[in-house]
């Protein structure tokens, strides 16, 4: 009696660890490259989990990841690669907790990137972008009205079916109980990524990102606020971008898809203080602008995104614009001007509008400025002395709006065209606008 006692209460506490350390966010995209694809899960408590996998067109061969436990100390986060994929595949997946498998009411699938060169043109593919996404928690929001606005904003984005997706700063927005400690910059992770709106996003759209000051830390902070290596390996824990440049100092990176290559910058790791009465301080800081720089010379792809927290192009000096550090602004369109770099379009957020900007630049290509804002935060809208600078492109404003980017890339390899398309909150086409790669090439 006695030992069937005991298999009754091993059968009972298996039971219990399957039946409660379920998931609480994902399973979430990371990076797609042709031979490999990160996986990325958030559990309840601490579990077993493991990836299962499947070629879409031969679905009897299974393949599945190394299983890995999740622990407190990253918040019951695990990331594993898929990596007995082949190149421009689509494959299915589930994720198993304790050896169950996790249902979802929606499909998993994720993408391989394509082996193209030597072969074919470039395939077309589409991506979503976006910045400033406040969830609220009326528990530690401040009092009156909620900041933030229709999450359901996520579900029209996952109804464009992008291939991917570029979060462009302010992804969470870090409060006052949260700042300071990783229990509770990790909580704000978790509240975000948990949201189930988010949910199909997650679990079919591939993601990268870079962080603005709400995901770094305080409002407008910079270098000198001492937590931002919590915040960092907090950033590094919940997303799945490919590589880190400078592996300890921030969240630069870079990837490709297909044959056009994405610049992520961090505009508050080595950011010198706004008060600082310096026209020479640091917006990038020295090692990044030329990382970045060389990186821009270095690269082939038609189309160069550079994203950027904050606006780069718009000429006039307010708020957090890079124009108020204009030495380092000046800096660095001299020299892609110099070095003759050819196919640089920025792509950023932070001011709670959206506009695409244009600065002439005599016979050379114009630089265009991108910015696609607020996805959840209240909106706002510019003010006079930017209206002032004319380099407000006609027709691309949407203010006092929320609002996403579906930006499309298609054609020949030597003759590729970006289209901008701009959807507001309810799924709706506000504008769009085309850019011809052979128009951006440097003279």
């Amino acid at each position: 009696m006695k030992s069937n006692f005991r298999i009754l209460l091993v059968l009972f506490s298996f039971f219990l660890q399957n039946a409660y350390a379920q998931i609480k966010s994902g399973p979430m995209l990371g990076y797609s490259d042709m031979k490999e694809v990160l996986l990325w899960v958030q559990t309840e408590k601490a579990a077993k989990v493991k990836f299962c996998y499947w070629d879409k067109e031969a679905p009897a061969v299974k393949y599945f990841t190394d299983e890995a436990s999740t622990s407190k100390n990253t918040a019951f986060v695990t990331k594993q690669i898929a990596d007995q994929v082949q190149p421009g595949k689509k494959y299915g997946y589930e994720v198993y907790v304790n050896n169950k498998k996790v249902v979802r009411n929606y499909p998993m699938e994720f993408q391989t990137q394509t082996l193209w060169q030597f072969r074919t043109d470039p395939p077309a593919f589409k991506f979503a972008v976006g910045s400033c996404t406040y969830t609220n928690e009326t528990e530690v929001d401040r009092p009156g009205t909620p900041y933030g606005k229709d999450i359901r904003i996520f579900e029209k984005i996952y109804d464009q079916k992008p291939n991917f997706m570029v979060w462009g700063g302010d992804n969470i927005y870090l409060r006052e109980v949260d700042w300071f400690t990783k229990t509770g910059i990790n909580h704000r992770y978790t509240h975000f990524k948990s949201q189930k709106e988010l949910q199909p996003l997650w679990a079919n759209v591939h993601h990268y990102a870079i962080w603005d000051d709400h995901d770094f830390g305080p409002n407008d902070s910079d270098r000198t606020f001492w937590g931002k290596n919590m915040t960092l390996e907090s950033f590094k824990n919940f997303w799945g971008n490919q590589n880190y440049i400078f592996e300890n100092e921030g969240v630069t990176g870079s990837f490709m898809w297909e044959d056009v290559q994405f610049f992520l910058t961090d505009n508050r790791y080595f950011r010198a203080s706004n008060n600082l009465l310096d026209e020479n301080k640091d917006f990038f800081g020295e090692k990044q602008l030329k990382w970045l720089i060389e990186a821009l010379a270095t690269s082939t792809a038609p189309f160069k995104f550079v994203i950027v927290g904050g606006q780069v192009v718009n000429p006039a000096p307010v708020f957090e614009n890079m124009a108020t550090f204009p030495g380092e602004r000046q800096r660095l369109l001299a020299e892609i001007e110099k070095n003759k770099i050819s196919g640089v379009i920025f792509i950023t957020g932070d001011r709670h509008h959206t506009n695409l900007q244009k600065l002439e630049r005599g016979s050379n290509y114009p630089l265009y400025d991108l910015t696609v804002s607020p996805l959840t935060s209240s909106a706002g809208s510019p003010i006079k002395e930017e209206y002032e600078t004319k380099t407000i492109v006609e027709g691309t404003e949407v203010n006092n709006s929320q609002t996403f980017g579906i930006l499309e890339v298609s054609g020949k390899r030597t003759d590729r065209v970006l289209k901008i398309n701009i959807m507001d909150g309810q799924g709706n086409k506000k504008w769009d606008y085309e850019i011809k790669a052979r128009d951006l090439r440097a003279k």
